[in-house]
């Protein structure tokens, strides 16, 4: 991609491509002015490598940044080796755990073979904050730390959540949103990206640039995106996740198994067609065109970008046969049934959406090979499935239901 497109394209078309999706942007009169500029913009995001298995939930900045470089920007990828010894809370009630340069740099180089099945490699510059962090004095980090209250610093929600819970806040905590902010400085951000949990973070970029004397970077943040139950944040831990390594066909059945509703979620937030396709997808639904369709061209899509086209098509060749295409009815229902601990047998999963009268009659029909979860057969009585999944069940050859299994009260 050359500079030229970023110059050729109207300032009114960049901004609404970078405001697609996001949740909120500050200041847009700024950004307006910056993109008047006709440079390519520093952009950056800021990864600390504590979790170096990407899902599509992590993909949601990196989809943003490729749309900025797209348009002609430069993406700052930040490694966070520095702040990733520190340990942020991002959001949690208590201090998460350090990790030791070893373990930093290990989850480090996983990203770095991960971000560039998104990212323009030829636009992309990774940095880690340790190159100018490392360099820092003690006085430089009093200067740093002189420049905010303890007051400043308990207006971020979860501190002050934890501070009113009488629950213990370390100081070197206070020392994380510092240092991000200063990775702004260093870096001479014109815009960061991140979550909605990490605006106090980014705002904090903007206020020590000002220090510095620098123009103040913008700052976009973008939504964290619900998992596959639709409901709770995608998460390894709750299982409701689709990873980038997953294998093609993995990827596509998950895909295909996410409700209606949620594949407009998906698409506004993971796909790179235009909004005006999606709109056109819209209008060809609301006529009668089955949903089912447009989650085949979205799973070849995120196939593909991750793995490749053919993988994509035989993807789609393997689904379908499990599936014997046309067999899944199109009014197939939506349940949701509720998981103990965690997990959930698959009688007791196939009672409480309805598709058998008893467990014993759902271990019956497991015995006898008529019991399908994603056109896979069910052989084991005890086979469980864990909460956050979304599977596809079929009992015998008429009885189906898309199921959400939830993380709640016991059964």
């Amino acid at each position: 991609m050359t500079e030229t497109k970023h110059m050729t394209s109207s300032s009114a078309d960049a901004l609404a491509t970078i405001k697609r999706g996001a949740h909120e942007l500050l200041l847009e009169h700024e950004l307006k002015q910056k993109l008047a500029l006709g440079r390519p913009l520093r952009v950056k995001a800021g990864f600390d490598p504590t979790a170096p298995d990407l899902h599509l939930g992590h993909t949601v900045l990196l989809n943003k940044m490729r749309q900025l470089q797209d348009l002609g920007h430069h993406a700052l990828f930040l490694i966070g080796d520095f702040t990733g010894m520190i340990g942020d809370p991002t959001g949690k009630n208590a201090t998460r755990p350090p990790l030791s340069r070893e373990q930093v740099l290990e989850n480090a180089q996983s990203y770095r073979e991960q971000v560039f099945k998104v990212l323009d490699p030829d636009r992309t510059e990774i940095v880690f904050n340790s190159t100018w962090m490392d360099k820092f004095s003690a006085v430089d980090l009093i200067r740093l730390a002189a420049t905010h209250t303890v007051a400043q610093m308990l207006e971020r929600d979860d501190f002050s959540k934890r501070y009113k819970g009488n629950q213990p806040i370390a100081i070197h905590e206070f020392v994380y949103p510092l240092v991000q902010g200063y990775d702004s400085v260093a870096l001479k951000a014109d815009i960061e990206l991140g979550g909605t949990d990490q605006k106090f973070n980014l705002l904090m970029g903007r206020e020590l640039q000002r220090h510095h004397g620098q123009p103040q970077q913008c700052v976009l943040t973008m939504p964290l995106l619900e998992g596959l139950d639709g409901v709770n944040k995608m998460s390894k831990s709750l299982g409701n996740y689709i990873g980038i390594t997953d294998a093609p066909s993995d990827m596509f059945g998950k895909l295909m198994s996410i409700s209606d509703t949620l594949m407009w979620r998906y698409l506004e937030l993971l796909s790179f067609e235009s909004l005006a396709t999606i709109a056109k997808w819209r209008e060809d639904i609301e006529g009668g065109r089955n949903p089912r369709d447009i989650k085949v061209l979205f799973a070849q899509e995120i196939v593909a970008r991750f793995h490749s086209r053919k993988a994509a098509e035989d993807a789609l060749t393997e689904f379908e046969a499990r599936f014997q295409k046309g067999v899944l009815p199109d009014d197939m229902p939506e349940i949701s049934v509720a998981a103990q601990d965690g997990r959930i047998t698959v009688p007791h999963l196939l009672k409480q959406a309805g598709l058998v009268e008893s467990t014993s009659e759902a271990m019956r029909m497991i015995q006898q090979g008529a019991v399908k979860l994603d056109g896979e057969r069910i052989n084991d009585k005890a086979a469980i499935v864990d909460a956050g999944r979304v599977v596809v069940a079929q009992v015998g050859k008429r009885k189906f239901a898309r199921i959400t299994v939830d993380l709640s009260e016991s059964i």
